[in-house]
């Protein structure tokens, strides 16, 4: 027993001089091996018949048990807002990030900013200067480099009691082969885009250098060619985490054409430049489909190796997830049960991780 806990203590030591983030990327790296992790977003703040229940979440109530990823929304936060663009408010997210990583889970960002220029929202395309006039030297410059601090200020509050900063992934500028944002590929140059992407990651980089995984996440496209990536693309050195947003909006076979063809590109080019991939926004709206978890959606991520997979939020109106309620139910309990498909019993300590602790909080390698 002494020897035990004589490596643990050893092993915590070091585990501790590891940069968070490091330590989330190893993580990562290493679940992999295993399955892929199942994600929701806002998925403890309400579901398709609840609303703010306390440890309420409806994959819990379908499996018994949480996901392993959960997505969380910082839009409106740059606006001194006190809550994000859907009504959840910013107290309640850091308490719930923080919350869930102590649970042993894994936590990632998006961010769908107001549209600096107009007033409008994230989705307010009518003007094609929006990237230009938040660069330096831009009209809107100052508002944009305010907009940076508050995210930043924010996010360096998700930390556990002791002070102790917590690893999440954070996922910019996402969905920008498409053009329903401001910073969408109509509205910039592949310049501009790129000089806003090192814009705010050298400046969150420098506010919390030790924290932030980065993910870089195209809209579903199904048909990338290098070339037409690269225009867009940070760079292996900006990026660890290559994503994919894909909704089944149109036909089931055009669904799982375009996303089997973005995934081999996206795993070809991923491999050679030593980065995981993963299914940052899926799912498929209301669910029409009683099997569409274990006969669309499992057997395409079955055959890559993606790291997690996140369906978009759950709410009465509108749906993407799984819920008891749901015809999707009996489906979604078999796509849990299969041996590839890691929820957070799946992930926490003494499961595929080593870990140490220090007070209450679990310190993941």
């Amino acid at each position: 027993m002494a020897v035990l806990i004589t490596s643990c203590n050893f092993h915590r030591e070091a585990i501790v001089t590891t940069p968070p983030a490091e330590r989330l990327q190893h993580r990562i790296d290493t679940l992999r091996n295993h399955g892929y992790m199942f994600g929701h977003q806002d998925d403890p703040f309400y579901g398709t018949t609840w609303a703010y229940c306390k440890d309420s979440s409806d994959t819990k109530l379908v499996t018994g048990d949480y996901p392993a990823v959960m997505g969380f929304e910082l839009g409106g936060i740059e606006m001194g807002d006190e809550k994000n663009l859907d009504s959840v408010p910013f107290t309640l997210i850091r308490e719930e990030a923080i919350k869930h990583y102590l649970r042993g889970g894994i936590i990632t960002f998006s961010w769908h900013p107001r549209n600096p220029l107009t007033g409008g929202t994230t989705w307010d395309v009518s003007d094609t200067t929006v990237v230009e006039n938040i660069l330096p030297g831009g009209s809107q410059a100052e508002k944009f480099a305010l907009w940076m601090e508050r995210v930043a200020t924010f996010l360096e509050t998700i930390k556990s009691k002791e002070g102790r900063r917590i690893p999440f992934i954070l996922r910019p500028f996402h969905e920008y082969n498409g053009s329903w944002f401001w910073w969408g590929e109509k509205l910039c140059t592949a310049e501009q885009y790129r000089a806003m992407w090192n814009l705010f990651q050298d400046y969150m980089n420098e506010k919390l250098p030790t924290n932030i995984v980065w993910s870089f996440s195209p809209n579903l496209q199904g048909n990338w060619t290098e070339e037409k990536f690269l225009e867009r693309y940070p760079g292996n050195d900006r990026v660890f985490l290559i994503g994919c947003d894909a909704y089944q909006w149109g036909t089931e076979e055009d669904f799982v054409n375009g996303l089997r063809s973005d995934l081999t590109f996206l795993n070809e080019f991923a491999q050679k430049a030593g980065k995981p991939i993963a299914l940052t926004e899926c799912g498929i709206q209301n669910s029409p489909d009683p099997t569409w978890w274990t006969r669309v959606l499992k057997p395409i991520c079955d055959d890559f190796p993606i790291s997690y997979m996140l369906p978009w939020r759950n709410y009465p109106a509108e749906h993407f997830g799984p819920a008891p309620d749901l015809c999707t139910k009996d489906d979604f309990i078999k796509f849990y049960e299969a041996p590839n498909t890691l929820f957070l019993e799946d992930v926490k300590p003494g499961k595929n991780m080593t870990l140490g602790r220090d007070s209450s909080e679990i310190i993941w390698m």
